[in-house]
């Protein structure tokens, strides 16, 4: 069973940066409470997972992480700078990547292009250039094409660069998704079910993934995740929801033996 050490602070510092705070996050769709007085904060080097019933509003965190949902009432903050009321695009300029429950590709793109793409969220030369062919955009758009390729080595897909995303097996469009998602160069990356529809052997490599990703580029990593042998041997700390609010937290074990978890995954009899 693969497991992880969250890294030290490369500051030096006794404790690590907080990289995100959820402030008492409420978010109401008319009359439906989706999320209710929720508060996380995540520290540097961090892989923390966020379980919960179906519904319980996982997904709904994530929306308003990423600035796709405003929150009704809270308060999030980006390295202590309040996000909340800004697009998309510029929460991803700041350091922060997702993936979806429902992967979202260029199906009809290659491989290395999907890669390339996200990595245009960084790139310096603008549409003049772009137009012009200038000597410094085809220099940018050579290391672009070398980062990605370096990405897609990471990721085990080197041998798929020219293949049309659409045509890949279900678990490499599932890499393919996290690599485009590192291409952003995230300080959080955020995973929303990416074992969904996987079998036992998957999931398994996907945990190694995973935890090679943390190794490898020190990132801050919140997990949604239904498949409880990824959860609890990938993570440092796991977030419990349910209708809306949070019912548990603590390290993986202390949150397997918690009475309310247990009670919302089997019912109160078992």
């Amino acid at each position: 069973m693969a497991t992880v050490t969250a890294p030290r602070d490369p500051s030096g510092a006794k404790e690590p940066a907080t990289v995100l705070e959820c402030q008492d996050v409420s978010i109401r769709f008319g009359g439906l409470v989706a999320l209710s007085g929720f508060n996380l904060t995540l520290q540097q080097g961090e892989i923390v997972g966020l379980i919960g019933p179906n519904g319980a509003g996982k997904t709904t965190v994530f929306n308003l992480i990423t600035g796709i949902y405003r929150p009704t009432e809270g308060d999030i903050r980006l390295f202590g700078r309040s996000i909340v009321g800004l697009r998309p695009h510029r929460i991803t300029q700041m350091g922060v990547a997702r993936t979806f429950q429902n992967i979202r590709l260029f199906g009809n793109m290659t491989v290395l292009d999907n890669v390339r793409t996200a990595f245009h969220s960084r790139t310096r030369t603008g549409v003049l250039a772009a137009l012009l062919r200038t000597r410094g955009y085809h220099a940018e758009e050579h290391a672009l094409t070398r980062r990605a390729l370096e990405l897609l080595d990471i990721l085990g897909l080197s041998h798929r660069a020219g293949a049309l995303a659409r045509n890949l097996p279900y678990g490499e469009q599932r890499r393919l998704e996290i690599a485009r998602a590192l291409a952003t160069a995230p300080v959080l990356l955020l995973l929303d079910e990416p074992a969904a529809g996987m079998n036992p052997q998957e999931s398994r490599e996907l945990r190694d993934l995973i935890a090679e990703i943390h190794r490898r580029f020190g990132l801050t990593i919140l997990l949604i995740e239904h498949h409880m042998d990824v959860v609890m041997s990938v993570c440092h700390r796991v977030v419990v929801l349910d209708y809306g609010r949070s019912i548990a937290a603590g390290t993986p074990d202390e949150v397997r033996r918690n009475p309310a978890v247990i009670a919302a995954y089997l019912g109160e009899e078992n």
